[in-house]
């Protein structure tokens, strides 16, 4: 049932003109940022158990163009109100289905079982067609990309071919369902004859013997197998009766030939398509059901002011939902000619967390998915940049501080006004004094190109270098500085609560001496 072309135009249920966006083979893997920020970890979730569709690649691509994203977003609000997500995860289950039994079908040696398994599989296909726009036209659609595949689909529905394959598969049907034929067995034979409303003596001999009976007679009779395959006798059969009503089943071979190519290409690529939001808005109501908000950001234009209100890592907090875990929620945000957050405090506080949080948000946001958080608003980047401590490895025959060097070199190439710059405790192979110098170059640097950025930091001094930077601290419990609250705040870095934790660490602290020193 190929698609007229008179029908209304409908491209793409990602994206809303012509241009589908980069496809599998022009992305073959994730961008580089993915392991740091764990979107791996999240993109191998969304994708388990849809394989088949190979959603990957949509969720690597990060679109660059507000139009775009909002497309995007349209569609999810839809999803996320009213029955819609229901009807587009029943629609996709049918499809699933309708493959199924093809590779079924594939393995089926008999050309009559094959045949009438495909007749079955085309009249599935055009029902779960006419289920889905019956659905879709009783929804309460608003986003373009909904409304436009509903225009095709009606078209479709109603075109003279889908009518017309319609009709001839309840034409063969009927034609099929007349036939009736005898078999007679006697010994090794089989004899198969058309049907002659012979009289069907079964009751009267039931009906003479019931008189006789005295007891519940043992049940002789057989349970056969529920094979697929017909066997060799069954599908000798079959070829008889299909030797006693030609027209029967020759109108379902000529139906078989004639329509191979059943299947049409836009709804085939719809319903891998819907697959992005479904997996995605799967994901999100476990952690919509604990309690965690969710919106649709904003984007920041030439300004570049960001906030992040109740953000929280989308990866991290799935885990913690399932083991019924506390999220921790954090706000951010920058304003006027500010652009760098300097985020520093005592380890194991949440620092990298953070970070990993503000790239998660970025990316998600350009992908057209609601993100983590009561509100926010993003930079629609044109590329994000990381620099997470990696294990030394031998092949590249360099230390830890050569590779350090190397990579923000490369990064800082390649940055512009429009990037994002996460770095994770850069330096932190060398001496306090070296790093800090390295990093005061590398910030002035930043501060020039213009880019976002966050920079996970133990040197507190980088946090007020200039009208560009904003300190933000990992906090602690006020009465037990060694308990991390996992909350980073707007505030000045002292550095006071990492050496507390430090001095209790090693158990330096005024109480702890005295103990030890006492006569």
């Amino acid at each position: 049932m190929p698609c007229p072309k008179e029908l209304p135009p409908f491209h793409s249920i990602l994206y809303p003109g012509p241009e589908r966006g980069s496809e599998e083979g022009d992305l073959p893997g994730p961008p580089d940022y993915f392991a740091d920020l764990n979107l791996d970890q999240l993109v191998a979730t969304l994708t388990a158990g849809r394989e088949e569709y190979q959603l990957a690649p949509t969720f690597y691509r990060s679109l660059h163009r507000v139009d775009e994203v909002r497309y995007r977003q349209e569609i999810m609000r839809d999803l996320e109100t009213g029955p819609t997500f229901n009807h587009l995860y029943k629609f996709a289950r049918k499809m699933r289905s309708i493959r199924a039994q093809t590779l079924q079908m594939a393995k089926l040696y008999h050309p009559y079982q094959k045949q009438a398994w495909f007749l079955d599989i085309v009249e599935s296909y055009g029902e779960a067609v006419a289920g889905l726009r019956r659905d879709l036209a009783e929804a309460e659609l608003h986003s373009a990309g909904l409304v436009a595949f509903l225009e095709f689909l009606a078209g479709y529905t109603e075109s003279p071919g889908f009518r017309s394959i319609r009709e001839e598969i309840h034409q063969v049907k009927s034609g099929l369902g007349r036939v009736k034929y005898n078999h007679h067995i006697l010994g090794s034979s089989i004899k198969i004859s058309r049907y002659a409303s012979e009289l069907d003596y079964s009751a009267e001999v039931q009906e003479t013997f019931l008189k006789f009976q005295q007891n519940e007679a043992k049940d002789y009779r057989i349970d056969f197998p529920n094979r697929i395959q017909v066997n060799q006798l069954e599908g000798e059969v079959l070829t008889l009766v299909a030797q006693l009503f030609p027209d029967e089943f020759q109108s379902l071979a000529a139906f078989c030939r004639e329509n191979t190519n059943y299947l049409d290409p836009t709804l085939v690529a719809f319903d891998r398509e819907i697959q992005f939001y479904l997996a995605y808005l799967d994901y999100i109501a476990v952690l919509k059901g604990a309690g965690l908000p969710f919106c649709y950001p904003l984007f920041s234009g030439e300004a570049k002011e960001i906030e992040s209100k109740e953000g929280f890592d989308l990866v991290l907090a799935f885990k913690f939902v399932k083991d019924k875990a506390p999220v921790i929620c954090n706000d951010f945000s920058l304003r006027g000619r500010e652009r760098i957050m300097v985020v520093s405090g005592p380890n194991q506080g949440g620092k990298t967390t953070f970070a990993r949080t503000f790239g998660q948000l970025h990316h998600l946001a350009t992908l057209g998915c609601p993100v983590p958080g009561r509100a926010a608003r993003v930079l629609l980047f044109d590329q994000i940049h990381t620099h997470f401590e990696q294990v030394e490895t031998i092949q590249n025959l360099r230390g830890r501080l050569h590779d350090d060097l190397v990579r923000i070199h490369r990064i800082l190439d390649q940055v512009t006004s429009a990037s994002i710059v996460i770095l994770n405790e850069l330096f932190s192979s060398t001496t306090l004094m070296d790093a800090e110098f390295l990093s005061r170059e590398i910030m002035a640097e930043i501060v020039k190109k213009g880019p976002l950025a966050v920079w996970v930091t133990f040197i507190d001094e980088l946090s007020s270098l200039n009208e560009q930077t904003v300190s933000m601290v990992s906090t602690v419990m006020p009465d037990n500085p060694a308990t991390r609250t996992f909350k980073i705040i707007r505030k000045p870095a002292d550095g006071l609560a990492y050496a507390m934790s430090i001095v209790e660490k090693h158990r330096l602290t005024r109480d702890c001496i005295r103990e030890r020193i006492k006569p």
